[in-house]
């Protein structure tokens, strides 16, 4: 499969679509950190930059593609925004995204947007995108899917509309099993009081705190949960234990519920966005320092004295509380089913290893979820397939 992808971002179709050994032929982003992205990891698929002129590019018009992906600008759309839909410029990316359909004329078409463009101007954006679809020939249909039922831990409900050139049965096929028709639905989620589930890799809920004895153990700065600031994002708010031992809950600043998974990603994983963690702090006190704290192996306590030499086990780590604090880039990552440190990359003169965050926080909160568009993706393959069998 041949693919073209607009509104790229840092591409987490190919990162989806790569192991099903699809192509891409070009890519269309404009905003500088995803092109930096983009020119990191995919250094031989021509950006054609801004897809309202691709069509000008002879690279565009040189290869045909067979199926077209993206995820048009959302912010107009959303619930969280003044809703002007079409009217707005943005929002109205989602017609250029027809146009280059009639002018591409792929096979398949794979469209993403907020779950908010289906009420958006009391539907009739969504109506006119999708009557503009079929003008154009082609057959489809849209099912919202949620990222937290395909492995990631974040809440993340998205809509997805699948196309084919005449036929609406092979979309069908791909967005809905027979099992989704028998008006089975899992249970919905209650918040609870208990420590959550695991929320990423690194941040793991079960199992009790220890002392790291391989890196550094600093203070995390608490941060008052109705506080409009943003928290330590260096080294100093770095997990107490990337093995998973220390406690760790998703943390609501606006009801401090406790929560089992994600809130949706947003541009900036902030406090005053609800993408925070609140996780088990420990400090080490200075050599014959001690407090009244809860020590390493003890209930209640005195912190042992540390030893006039400091370093390594001589220097237990004390318990806390909890503290809040945001997700890292590499969290935020992983709740999109990217690879670590996938936007970790050189920028603006700075070696990879200080990318700043901002960048990486807005480029990661506007993509797609990776799990959700690998499923559409084999099942695409999986039509192909019957479709060149001649089973249907």
């Amino acid at each position: 499969m041949i693919y073209g992808s607009v509104c790229s971002g840092i591409e987490a179709a190919s990162v989806a679509w790569e192991p099903l050994g699809w192509e891409c032929a070009w890519l269309s982003e404009i905003a500088p950190f995803p092109c930096a992205v983009l020119q990191n990891h995919y250094p031989d698929i021509p950006n054609l930059g801004d897809m309202t002129r691709i069509h000008e590019d002879e690279r565009f018009k040189q290869r045909p593609i067979e199926l077209l992906v993206g995820g048009t600008p959302c912010q107009s759309f959303s619930i969280a925004g003044f809703r002007k839909g079409l009217a707005d410029p943005r929002g109205n990316l989602a017609l250029v995204f027809l146009g280059l359909i009639d002018r591409a004329r792929p096979k398949w078409i794979v469209w993403e947007n907020v779950y908010g463009v289906l009420s958006s101007n009391g539907g009739r954006d969504f109506g006119t995108f999708v009557t503009a679809l079929g003008q154009l020939g082609y057959g489809w249909t849209y099912r919202v899917l949620d990222a937290q039922f395909f492995g990631v831990p974040q809440r993340r409900r998205r809509v997805f509309v699948v196309g084919y050139l005449g036929d609406w049965r092979y979309p069908a096929a791909v967005l809905f099993e027979r099992s989704s028709l028998l008006w089975n639905p899992a249970q919905s989620r209650k918040k609870g009081n208990g420590p959550a589930r695991e929320v990423s890799h690194s941040l793991k809920a079960s199992g009790g705190f220890k002392q790291d004895t391989t890196h550094e153990t600093y203070v995390v700065q608490p941060i008052s949960v109705n506080a409009r600031q943003d928290p330590i994002t260096s080294d100093k708010a770095q997990p107490l234990d990337t093995d998973g031992s220390s406690q760790a809950i998703m943390f609501d600043p606006y009801n401090n519920a406790v929560s089992d998974m994600s809130p949706s990603l947003g541009t900036n994983c902030g406090v005053s966005t609800g993408r925070n963690i609140a996780i088990t702090s420990a400090a080490a006190f200075k050599p014959g320092q001690s407090a009244q704290a809860r020590s390493i192996g003890y209930e209640v306590g005195v912190s042992p004295s540390l030893e006039g030499g400091g370093g390594g086990n001589n220097k237990p780590a004390v318990h806390y509380g909890m503290t809040v604090r945001r997700l890292m880039p590499i969290e935020a990552e992983r709740l999109q089913g990217l690879q670590d440190n996938w936007t970790q990359i050189p920028w603006r003169g700075r070696p990879a290893a200080e990318c700043p965050d901002g960048p990486r926080y807005k480029a990661v909160g506007n993509s797609m979820a990776v799990p959700c568009m690998e499923w559409i993706g084999r099942r695409i393959q999986a039509v192909e397939d019957v479709i060149k069998k001649g089973a249907i």
